[in-house]
């Protein structure tokens, strides 16, 4: 099953801007999938099992990188990109 999670993230830090950026570019070297950025949200589309361990590792590292956060998703099971 293919998902996509459209996903924001809120450290609690200044410095926001650049945890963020870290964020993507580490979320951008997973194989796999294919991310689209935006000025609010970061989309990630794949394969249902590859997205979720994905998340699970990406949040663990947010944490471990930069401390706390907070993340809102939202999750469009069985969606599929055009074309």
């Amino acid at each position: 099953m293919k998902i996509t999670v459209e996903l924001s993230m809120y450290p609690f830090n200044e410095d926001y801007k650049t945890l963020i950026k870290g964020f993507i570019a580490e979320l951008n070297k997973k194989n796999g999938l294919q991310i689209d950025t935006s000025p609010t949200s970061t989309m990630i589309h794949g394969d249902y099992d590859l997205v979720m361990d994905t998340l699970k590792e990406m949040i663990a590292w947010g944490y471990d990188t930069h401390g706390r956060q907070v993340f809102v998703a939202k999750f469009i099971p069985g969606h599929e990109l055009d074309g």
